[in-house]
């Protein structure tokens, strides 16, 4: 009598931990067990041919592909951050309104991330006729506009009232997390159509840079046109502003033409492809690759990564505190005498940069040998375990009040810093480990949906944001 192992294909359960899982690998073999004479002879599975004819037709690393998908991960969240680092900026023009003043930060939180919630839904239930190329530069687009906009701002809108002024941020606000939850679901599924880790690792090296140059460009516009200190003299202010968002316009433009090669280079690897096995049927590569596409359920996704995509959405959420404490802490030596550097305007940027200096550092040292890939599970627990590091926050100076811990280096490098590497090492582990757990033709449908995880551990984040908020 004929039986098949019990074991899962894929699957290196143990008997101490049997809910854990591994990822899919070719070289376990599914065998066939003989209770007569104990024979075993190993059979390939359809999963492993799948496998091995993936592997037969790799696509080579390229340094030129990974450098425009690492501009495409600093294009995704440029705007993201920027409207972080120009908290100062929002703060001076909203001053007039303590009571907008006091919550604009969580409203941009909160506005950025459900909007970027409810596109990342509906376009991870459209995968069938993606087209990503065209999500990609369609978010590119939409987000030089709102860059242009921003710029215009500066000077059209320099005398707005508080309500009108936050009403056009906000709804600024909302176009570009349109654009972002355009470029995550197309970038990442683009990424996994390449079958290489590397690229999905320079998408989220992308996002640390993102996180690192707006409060670099804000410190420097600042320091090149110092806040003026008379409220009735604010063409420094208008002018700093007015370089930070054209610096967004060029990123976006540059990331729009860099794009093109990419897009041409991903036709030709689907032409390749496909072309053996549909020859004649479909009437553009395109329309190939549509038909090709396998439709995968959120939920079936869910079932192969549910301790990556738990751990994910934990890290995102625990992480959304940060802007509200960032943009209240100011410096233990800011006073008459202190240098431009201490000034609210410039301190905060600092901030932001040393966090995002440390979510990049992290992000970067997933390319390391040492991973914990293969370990979703305890990735869940330390993205747990993280929670608590929000608490330090509470010793810093919030809103001048003074210090528990009287000190700008243990701010910047002990609660900014290690926050942010602790973000982009587990961020960037779970996602990079997601493809081995997928089947070949499940890999871009698994990266939109670690994305949509991604959105929504910011969405939850910045709605548990509001309670510091009066802090």
């Amino acid at each position: 009598m004929l039986g098949r192992s019990s074991k899962p294909y894929g699957t290196q359960a143990s008997s101490s931990n049997p809910a854990e899982y591994e990822p899919l690998n070719a070289s376990d073999d599914v065998t066939i067990a003989d209770s007569d004479d104990v024979e075993h002879q190993p059979r390939r599975s359809s999963l492993e041919g799948s496998t091995m004819h993936s592997r037969a037709e790799e696509v080579p690393f390229s340094r030129l592909e990974y450098a425009i998908f690492l501009l495409l991960g600093v294009a995704m969240l440029w705007a993201w951050n920027m409207f972080l680092a120009a908290a100062p900026y929002f703060a001076a023009r909203l001053a007039a309104s303590p009571s907008i003043q006091a919550t604009f930060q969580p409203s941009i939180l909160a506005v950025s991330t459900v909007t970027n919630l409810v596109v990342m839904l509906v376009l991870s239930n459209m995968q069938t006729k993606a087209s990503y190329p065209l999500r990609i530069n369609m978010a590119l687009s939409i987000n030089m506009l709102v860059f242009v906009f921003l710029t215009g701002s500066t000077v059209l809108l320099a005398h707005a009232t508080p309500k009108v002024y936050l009403g056009f941020v906000l709804v600024m606000v909302c176009l570009s997390s349109w654009a972002t939850g355009l470029i995550q679901n197309g970038a990442f599924a683009f990424a996994g159509s390449f079958g290489r880790s590397e690229y999905m690792q320079a998408l989220m090296a992308g996002q640390g840079i993102a996180g690192v140059l707006p409060p670099l460009t804000q410190i420097f516009s600042v320091l090149a046109y110092p806040p003026s200190t008379k409220e009735s003299d604010d063409g420094d202010d208008q002018a700093s502003a007015f370089l930070y968002f054209i610096t967004a316009v060029s990123i976006s433009l540059g990331t729009l033409i860099a794009f093109i090669p990419l897009s041409k280079r991903h036709a030709q690897i689907v032409e390749r492809r496909l072309t053996v096995e549909m020859a004649g049927s479909v009437a553009s590569v395109e329309e190939a690759e549509q038909a090709a596409r396998k439709p995968v359920s959120l939920l079936r996704l869910f079932s192969k990564l549910r301790w990556l995509a738990l751990g994910l959405i934990l890290t995102f959420t625990e992480t959304m505190f940060f802007p509200v404490f960032t943009s209240k802490i100011l410096s233990v030596n800011d006073g008459p005498n202190a240098g431009t550097l201490f000034h609210p305007a410039a301190f905060i940027a600092f901030a932001f940069l040393f966090w995002n200096v440390g979510d990049l550092s992290g992000r970067l040292a997933t390319s390391l040998p040492f991973s914990l890939g293969d370990r979703p599970f305890l990735l869940f627990l330390l993205s747990v375990a993280r929670a608590a590091y929000i608490l330090l926050y509470l010793l810093c100076n919030i809103g001048g009040r003074g210090a528990i811990v009287p000190s700008d280096t243990f701010y910047l490098v002990i609660v900014q810093l290690v926050f942010g590497l602790t973000n982009g090492w587990l961020g960037a582990s779970c996602i990079m480990a997601a493809g081995a757990y997928v089947e070949t033709e499940e890999r871009e449908a698994a990266g939109g949906f670690m994305g949509l995880c991604l959105v929504i551990g910011l969405a939850t984040g910045s709605f548990l944001s509001f309670t510091v908020a009066g802090v």
